[in-house]
């Protein structure tokens, strides 16, 4: 009988486990595959998230110090210079990896290449089913990510192609010179390149991260979409795509059961106007892992699991939700937003002082209503390019 299992070995589940093994409640952590292992993705870390880690990380992980950002929409673009870090580019095999070796130094026990297939709640222990054992716990925590069925034991499932998106990456081999005058310190951002989404370059050691997410009801032929922005962009040949789902974050879903709790992409903890999701996955793991700590170490009633929730709202919740807000304003008049925040430079420089760095879109969406209306922007938009012409 453990105290807590965690199912997956990502960010999240490394967190929580991190977590556990310091509060000294025996902790068991099966993850699918052998580490480390390939993960597609872009592999930005935010201010936000590495403020989460207790730990500095190494030079072998950080793969690029980004500090500078170019908009695109379209012909249009613009690039701005922080005076702060923006954000690290990692490898995610490696940055995963090295998470789970921290969870792993304090001492809980993780069992490589074992898939979780089914989990039960009983009324004094959850039991966990793999293809190898039975085990027993506590309390057990869903960590697997996106592409997981076990968070349906805990919330119904919805086919609802409005509240997911979907990502393609492909990772480009490149000198590394050349990824250094092409992108020194600056990552790509492509609006209007998928419906309610954007595409992305990422300057990585020895190769680029590109890719686009849009929303999976709009985005109609998404590997046609992928295509078109390789060749767009210069990028040809037989490049491997992969593809995932990514949950549309500041939707209200449920987190917790009696015994077993959602954290991370399971959870959908993601920002869904940028679709940042490792920060939330960090925080909501090591939050879920507290919370089972202080209810095995000091005998709390069941019902107190519900702090996890409530934690995970005042932490973030809010800022997701936000986030969701403006994903719907910004992607329903695509045409009018992207030429107005291209057009006016304190519209993006508030937005990484306000979003990036202070982590509020509520102000920032506020502030943007009171400063810009959408109609009246567009019609100056429309008469500037009529005397243009």
């Amino acid at each position: 009988m453990y105290d807590l299992i965690i199912v997956g070995g990502g960010p999240s589940g490394a967190s929580a486990g991190r977590v556990a093994g310091r509060a000294g409640i025996s902790t068991l952590l099966l993850e699918k595959e052998n580490f480390p292992r390939y993960k597609p993705c872009g592999g930005a870390l935010s201010p936000y998230a590495l403020s989460c880690l207790d730990f500095k990380l190494p030079e072998s992980v950080v793969e690029r110090d980004i500090s500078k950002i170019r908009i695109h929409f379209r012909e249009h673009c613009t690039e701005r210079q922080s005076s702060s870090r923006l954000a690290l580019l990692v490898s995610r095999n490696v940055f995963d990896n090295f998470l789970l070796d921290k969870a792993r130094e304090t001492g809980i026990e993780v069992h490589f290449g074992e898939k979780v297939l089914d989990c039960e709640e009983r009324e004094e222990y959850v039991e966990v089913k793999t293809l190898q054992n039975t085990y027993l716990a506590k309390f057990v925590l869903i960590a697997e990510g996106s592409g997981g069925m076990l968070k349906y034991k805990v919330r119904p499932q919805r086919d609802r192609r409005t509240e997911y998106g979907l990502a393609l990456v492909s990772e480009v081999p490149e000198d590394d010179e050349v990824i250094r005058n092409r992108f020194p310190g600056v990552i790509d951002i492509h609006f209007g390149t998928a419906p309610g989404g954007y595409g992305w370059i990422f300057p990585h050691a020895g190769y680029y991260s590109v890719g686009v997410t849009g929303t999976a009801e709009y985005l109609k032929h998404p590997k046609k979409v992928m295509q078109d922005f390789l060749r767009a962009n210069g990028f040809s040949g037989e490049l491997q795509v992969s593809s995932h789902i990514i949950p549309v974050g500041g939707i209200k879903r449920k987190t917790i059961g009696s015994r077993v709790l959602l954290s991370g992409d399971a959870a959908g903890f993601v920002d869904a106007f940028i679709g940042e999701g490792i920060a939330y996955a960090i925080r909501s793991g090591q939050l879920a892992a507290e919370n089972v700590a202080d209810l095995v170490l000091y005998d709390r009633k069941l019902s107190a699991l519900k702090e996890y929730e409530s934690r995970c709202r005042q932490e973030f919740g809010n800022f997701l939700g936000s986030s969701l807000k403006l994903e719907k304003v910004m992607h329903r008049f695509p045409e009018t937003s992207f030429k107005l925040v291209l057009s006016r430079k304190e519209i993006l420089d508030k937005y990484l002082d306000e979003v990036v760095f202070s982590r509020s879109h509520k102000d920032y969406v506020r502030w943007l209503l009171l400063n810009f209306s959408l109609a009246e922007s567009s019609s100056k938009i429309k008469s500037t390019t009529e005397r243009n012409r």
